[in-house]
């Protein structure tokens, strides 16, 4: 596992999800780090410079909850706060449920709870969804095709979708596209950078490591769904006394689209102690880049309000 640290003080741990890197915090890490705390922010596994399986078992809970409790045994650190957004806030959610003794608090960040429907495994209920229209799971769900054209063309790819899933674009743009489109194709055409919160340089790091990691690994994550959606079984109902925040924006697409009716609803009932719910307005699912000084503010704010109460 690749990872980057700066700064001491109280353990703050910072995941990622797909397409994103360590690097999606960099904002973060030093703003967190010049305030008093130790900041590490790993690149998750599969992607960047961490090691990626080849299979989709291999990004199951157990694997990467294994990971977050190795790196907190690597860095010698009992317990650490984890703040996680994406796949990310997936992978602190199993690990404050499972090992509740080596999380201080957790911060999510756009997806309020793990999806899970009990009737029915994840990629079975999207594999229906998408005999609609495009869906970018069900896309995702067989290799090789997405692993060959989003490698053919890393550049294009990310350039639209980082601007796709920002406060600027539409998602769900994309359900106007047919069964079968590719992701690429389904997606507009971004304005020319840098743009307000993306320079030319930023994006070519996501190049840089994609175009030399490739993109199954964190497609894998996807694939795993149904791995994780009978391991997260056991655990229908239970309640977890970890310290939550959650921060959200706007205009992300998870909030809009893949958690029901009342999202902060699900979080509650798995951690009764939400303490804090922020929402910035005008972003979408990059919050960290698009509204940096804004998450940065919460996060401090969240950070002190934990210190407090220890």
């Amino acid at each position: 596992m690749h990872y980057v640290e700066q700064g001491e003080g109280m353990p703050v741990v910072l995941c990622h999800g797909f397409p994103h890197l360590w690097f999606s915090w960099h904002r973060q890490i030093s703003a967190l780090a010049l305030a008093g705390y130790r900041v590490i922010a790993p690149d998750m596994r599969g992607m960047g410079q961490t090691e990626a399986p080849s299979e989709p078992s291999a990004y199951d809970i157990d694997h990467i909850t294994g990971d977050l409790l190795g790196l907190l045994n690597h860095i010698d650190v009992e317990r650490a706060v984890f703040a996680g957004l994406d796949f990310g806030a997936f992978a602190i959610y199993d690990l404050a449920l499972r090992h509740p003794e080596r999380v201080i608090a957790l911060i999510g960040l756009e997806n309020p709870a793990a999806p899970h429907n009990p009737d029915e495994p994840p990629l079975t209920e999207y594999r229906r969804m998408a005999q609609e229209h495009f869906l970018h799971i069900e896309y995702f769900r067989v290799p090789p095709r997405a692993d060959e054209e989003l490698a053919a063309q890393p550049r294009r790819f990310l350039h639209k979708v980082f601007h796709t899933l920002s406060g600027a674009g539409n998602y769900f743009d994309v359900f106007n596209y047919p069964p079968g489109t590719a992701y690429i194709d389904a997606m507009a055409e971004p304005p020319p950078l840098p743009w307000p919160w993306l320079s030319e340089l930023e994006l070519e790091y996501f190049v840089s490591e994609y175009s030399r990691s490739g993109f199954t690994g964190g497609l894998n994550w996807y694939r795993s769904f149904d791995l994780k959606w009978a391991q997260r079984k056991p655990f229908e109902g239970v309640q977890s006394a970890v310290p939550a925040y959650f921060l959200g924006s706007e205009h992300d697409v998870d909030l809009e689209g893949f958690h029901g009716e009342d999202p902060i609803g699900l979080m509650r009932a798995i951690f009764v102690d939400l303490r804090a719910v922020r929402m910035i307005p005008g972003a979408g699912h990059m919050v960290q880049l698009e509204a940096s000084d804004a998450v940065n503010a919460v996060l401090l704010d969240y950070l002190q309000d934990i210190q407090r109460r220890l």
